[in-house]
């Protein structure tokens, strides 16, 4: 027994006077610390910025488009599944949803610089951040409308003839996303002129 305190105290002094083993346990052991921290803030982070909170706390947003979604179905319905602003606008999957954080970098650009602070900008530009979101939900399928509605799970006998027709149309030849359809499903459209299907 008396000799483990020496053993401990050996090793421990030989660590000491063996800097470049101690430097390197000290920054293997400080990187992954710095690399928790960094790591567990950046995602805090972003899960801070992927709430509706977050997006109304902009008056551009609260006072126009969360203002048009509380008059939609996505906001109240019969069932009291609500669709918040990141559930349309930001994937769920994280390499998705990284990229459309620094595509929203724009958006905070639009903020600093006062580009949509008033209803009136806001009108003036709704066609162009509209074109812009439509552009995105096409490229990517309507992946964000996916998340909640599914050809599959559709119940064909509460839709309309025209709307069945549409759905199963869209499932057969997959020649439409959701967005085509649906523009303005959960905010007022802008001037439609020279868009297909709505002149």
């Amino acid at each position: 027994m008396g000799d483990q305190p020496k053993g401990l105290f050996a090793r421990y002094w030989a660590m000491l006077t063996t800097p470049a083993k101690t430097a390197m346990g000290g920054i293997l052991v400080g990187g992954f610390i710095a690399g928790v921290v960094f790591w567990g803030g950046f995602n805090t982070a972003l899960e801070v910025t992927n709430t509706e909170e977050f997006c109304i706390s902009c008056h551009e947003m609260r006072d126009n488009v969360y203002q048009e979604l509380k008059e939609t179905i996505h906001y109240s319905n019969r069932s009291g599944v609500r669709a918040t602003c990141p559930d349309c606008h930001v994937p769920k999957e994280w390499t998705y949803k990284i990229i459309r954080k620094i595509q929203a970098s724009k958006e905070v650009w639009g903020k600093i610089t006062g580009i949509v602070d008033t209803p009136e900008k806001f009108d003036a530009h709704r066609r162009e951040m509209a074109d812009r979101e439509w552009a995105r939900m096409k490229a990517n399928d309507s992946r964000e409308c996916r998340n909640c509605h599914d050809f599959q799970s559709m119940d064909y006998s509460e839709q309309g003839r025209r709307s069945v027709k549409q759905h199963q149309d869209a499932l057969a030849t997959g020649q439409k996303t959701c967005i085509d359809c649906h523009k303005g499903i959960a905010h007022q459209l802008p001037d439609m002129k020279g868009v297909e299907g709505w002149d």
